[in-house]
C-alpha cells in the first residue's frame, strides 16, 4: 500500500474511533477516540502511517490556543505561581532518580536508553538526544509514546470521576463567533510561527513558535478570542493519529519488553505525580485541578488539549510544562554524561 493509501486508512479508522466515542457519549471523544482507534489498528498489524506535514500544521492550533490566553492581566499574575514553578526542577529529579535506574536495573536497557527514556520531556527531543548518546531509538519511541497514552488516557477518568469535569463540552466558542480577521491573524501566527521556530531550532516549533507569536498580538490587543472550537476539535483529531500510530509495525518482544517497561514506568511517574499534586494542593499554591494537569507529565499538546477543554488555567498549566521541559532539553545531556563517567 503506497504511503498516501496508508494515510487515508489511518484517518479513516481514526474517524471511525472518533464516531464511536461520541456516540458512546465518553469523554474527550476527538482525542481519544482516534488514538485508541489507532492504537488497537497498529496493534493487530493494519498499515497506518501518521499525517506528516498536516499532523505537524494541526499542533499549531494549540500553540495559538495558548498565546491567545496570555493577556496583560495573566503576565501580572505569574509571581503567583512562582512558588508552585519552584517544584518542577524537584519534580524532575525525583523523577530522574526513580526511573532511570527502573529503566537501567529493571528491564536491562543500555546507560543512554534508559536516561533518554526516563526523563519526562518532549518526546522528539529525547529521540534526538538518545540517538545521538547511541541509544535505541525504537525503544526510546515506545516508552515515550506509552508514557502519554497511558497519562492521556487515564488522565480524563479521574478528571470526570473526582472532580466531575464535563470533558464533552466544546472546546471554546463557535466558529461564527470570531471575526474573520482575527481568523486570519491567528492562522497567519500559526504557520509564521511554526516556520520561524523551526528555523531557529527551537523545540516543540510547531507549538511554542505559535504561541509566542500569538501571545504578542494578544498583549498588544489584536487578538481577542482564543481559536474557535471547530479548530481545537480537529487538532484533537489529529493528536489522536500521532499518539496511536507511533505503535505500526510493533513486534512481540517490543510489545512484552519496551510497552511494559513504558507501562510500569508510566505507573511509577503517575506516583510521584500524585505525591507532587498533593503538595501543592496542601500548601495552596494552585487548586486541585490545575495542579493536577500541571504536574502530569504527559504529551505537551495533549495536556494543552485537555486543560482547554477542562477550562483550567492555562497559563498556570503551560507555564509548568514549559519549564519541565526546558529544564530537561538543557540539563539532560550534561547530567547524561556525568552519569556515564
Amino acid at each position: 500500500m503506497t504511503l498516501t493509501g496508508r494515510r487515508i486508512l489511518t484517518c479513516a479508522l481514526a474517524a471511525a474511533g472518533g464516531a464511536l466515542f461520541l456516540v458512546a457519549g465518553l469523554p474527550l471523544p476527538l482525542l481519544l477516540g482516534p488514538m485508541l482507534a489507532c492504537l488497537l489498528a497498529a496493534l493487530s498489524g493494519a498499515p497506518l502511517a501518521d499525517t506528516g506535514w498536516l499532523g505537524t500544521l494541526m499542533r499549531t492550533i494549540l500553540g495559538v490556543a495558548v498565546g491567545a490566553s496570555i493577556t496583560p492581566g495573566v503576565l501580572a499574575g505569574l509571581p503567583d505561581i512562582a512558588a508552585s514553578l519552584a517544584f518542577v526542577p524537584v519534580f524532575i529529579g525525583v523523577i530522574a532518580l526513580i526511573g532511570y535506574p527502573l529503566l537501567r536495573r529493571a528491564f536491562g536497557f543500555d546507560h543512554a536508553t534508559a536516561w533518554y527514556g526516563a526523563m519526562p520531556g518532549g518526546l522528539q527531543d529525547m529521540l534526538v538526544f538518545g540517538e545521538e548518546a547511541g541509544g535505541d531509538i525504537r525503544a526510546l519511541s515506545l516508552i515515550h509514546a506509552t508514557r502519554v497514552l497511558v497519562i492521556v488516557t487515564v488522565a480524563p477518568l479521574i478528571m470526570t470521576s473526582y472532580w466531575s469535569v464535563d470533558l464533552s463540552q466544546p472546546p471554546g466558542q463557535p466558529l461564527s463567533s470570531v471575526a474573520p480577521h482575527e481568523l486570519a491573524l491567528m492562522a497567519a501566527c500559526g504557520v509564521l510561527g511554526w516556520k520561524l521556530a523551526e528555523r531557529a531550532k527551537l523545540f516543540g516549533a510547531s507549538i511554542l513558535g505559535p504561541m509566542i507569536l500569538t501571545a504578542a498580538l494578544s498583549l498588544s490587543g489584536f487578538i481577542q478570542h482564543r481559536p474557535p472550537a471547530e479548530m481545537i476539535q480537529v487538532a484533537q483529531y489529529f493528536i489522536g493519529i500521532a499518539v496511536g500510530s507511533k505503535y505500526v509495525g510493533i513486534t512481540p518482544r517490543e510489545l512484552r519488553l519496551h510497552v511494559t517497561a513504558g507501562l510500569v514506568y508510566s505507573l511509577a511517574l503517575a506516583a510521584i505525580s500524585l505525591a507532587f499534586i498533593e503538595i501543592i494542593v496542601q500548601l495552596r499554591l494552585a487548586p486541585g485541578l490545575d495542579a493536577f494537569l500541571a504536574f502530569l507529565p504527559g504529551g505537551q499538546a495533549e495536556m494543552i488539549v485537555i486543560a482547554i477543554i477542562a477550562g483550567a488555567d492555562l497559563a498556570y498549566v503551560v507555564s509548568h510544562h514549559l519549564l519541565r521541559i526546558v529544564l530537561v532539553i538543557l540539563l539532560a545531556p550534561v547530567v547524561a554524561r556525568v552519569f556515564r563517567r
